[in-house]
């Protein structure tokens, strides 16, 4: 899934520095800055050159021209030409499938500058009032010290962005947990955050390379691998590919530095499900507490926050229609009439909301994860009246996660699968084909329509 490509600090750069003065008038012939860069965000993007002019500086790094352009042209407030820039500059990260190695790109600061367009995306982009409002709802949700794992662009960028010093790790410590494999990211949070809490090693890199691979192939021999993991023996030798084998060894990293750090406590937004988590976690708002040891269940208190928070979410965006008794089929109208048809008749939500696909796409993500976790602690239950509890929730979440937005595809593969396990495949198929109404040329929603019609036509 692709969300992807995307505070107040009391800082004021000198002219030597080659940044400006936030908020300062343009001068004569300039054109004004742009609504979206706020002066938060001018703030954020100072600091940010400040530190990639010090990184440079100390490593003695030879740093692409384009590297200092990309941050001009974003003071600027110029999006689309700094999004032009960014994207030559990926092809040259040697971090993405297809991009090569210039080693003018591939260093720290280049780490910096995804960091920055995280950050700002979502509000050149999406709908800033919603951004920063989950942004900083996230903020002062988590206690001071504490390490923030961000897995998505919105989860990781706009925290760093509306911090008060994220290399400062003012208030906290935010971290991604979707680059903990590469090592460069590693090298860069060593360095701005190693000498205050433990980081990964490259040695630690290495022995979760090498923990992954002996794993993979044990279970590839017992035919136990998961959906969409990619390994193979080629001439003796294990080979492992694709976004499962990564996030499997993020996982395994994630969980170095969670046990590393005792005296730490612990978020995560959940970018891709890590199994070692889920026994530690619980509801928090938009995002999750890694709490430090195993919870024998999500308490009655932390899933009737969580419940209060989100529809108090739900009916300030979409309206009070959708209740824990509202079938998915209304769900499927609404957002036909709504995201499709685009009639707010009788509509009582927000319409600068449901107009904008980035804080859609955002929302509806924060929503399902938390979804996924009551359907994993679903299964886990041995209590037949916990168990239908936490299914009731989970299905209530993704239902929420669904009509913040219909076409999310983790909101449509995790309810699904939650479906077929309860033997509804019909509800299931009801939502994937009301999802290919917005994504028609989906191969993979084609895929899954015609795997739920064949378990639905199965004589049971």
């Amino acid at each position: 899934m692709k969300l992807n490509k995307r505070a107040f600090i009391a800082f004021t750069c000198t002219a030597a520095a080659g940044c400006w003065l936030p908020g300062q008038a343009p001068a004569a012939g300039e054109s004004p800055t742009p609504a979206w860069l706020t002066p938060r965000l001018q703030n954020f993007l100072a600091s940010k050159e400040k530190q990639a002019r010090e990184m440079a500086r100390d490593l003695n790094l030879k740093v692409a021209p384009d590297i200092w352009r990309y941050f001009e042209t974003l003071r600027k407030g110029d999006w689309k030409e700094s999004l032009k820039i960014y994207e030559a500059l990926q092809k040259r990260c040697a971090q993405y499938e297809g991009s090569k190695k210039d080693d003018s790109v591939t260093n720290e600061v280049w780490q910096i500058l995804i960091e920055i367009f995280c950050g700002c995306e979502p509000f050149a982009t999406g709908d800033a009032r919603h951004i920063e409002a989950m942004g900083l709802a996230v903020i002062s949700s988590i206690p001071k010290g504490s390490i923030f794992f961000g897995g998505t662009d919105p989860g990781r960028g706009v925290i760093t962005a509306l911090s008060q010093s994220h290399a400062d790790a003012d208030p906290f410590f935010t971290l991604t947990q979707n680059a903990f494999a590469n090592g460069l990211y590693l090298e860069y949070l060593r360095r701005m955050y190693g000498a205050r809490i433990y980081i990964p090693t490259g040695e630690d890199s290495q022995k979760a390379f090498q923990e992954y691979l002996t794993d993979a192939q044990q279970r590839l021999e017992k035919n136990q691998l998961k959906p969409g993991e990619d390994v193979r023996i080629v001439d003796n030798r294990v080979q492992v590919s694709g976004q499962v084998a990564v996030m499997s060894i993020n996982a395994l990293l994630s969980k170095i530095i969670f046990e590393k750090n005792p005296a730490r406590e612990f978020f995560i937004e959940e970018s891709f499900p890590l199994d070692w988590m889920y026994p530690h976690l619980a509801p928090h708002g938009f995002i999750m507490k890694i709490h430090r040891e195993p919870l024998a269940k999500i308490s009655e208190e932390d899933r009737l926050k969580d419940r209060a928070f989100w529809q108090k979410q739900i009916n300030a965006l979409l309206g009070d229609w959708l209740q824990a008794d509202t079938p998915v089929k209304t769900v499927c109208e609404f957002a036909r009439r709504v995201y499709r048809n685009k009639n707010l008749e009788g509509f009582k939500g927000d319409p600068v909301f449901v107009g904008n696909d980035y804080s859609m796409k955002a929302y509806s993500k924060l929503r399902s994860a938390i979804a996924g976790l009551y359907a994993w602690r679903a299964k886990q239950a041995s209590n037949p009246e916990e168990k239908r509890l936490l299914q009731q929730e989970a299905m209530l979440a993704f239902r929420q996660a669904l009509a913040l937005c219909p076409y999310s595809p983790e909101a449509i593969f995790r309810y699904t699968n939650l479906m077929v396990e309860l033997k509804r495949p019909e509800d299931a198929l009801l939502v994937v084909l009301n999802g290919s109404l917005f994504d028609p040329n989906s191969q993979a929603l084609s895929e899954l329509a015609k795997q739920l019609r064949q378990i639905k036509d199965k004589p049971q």
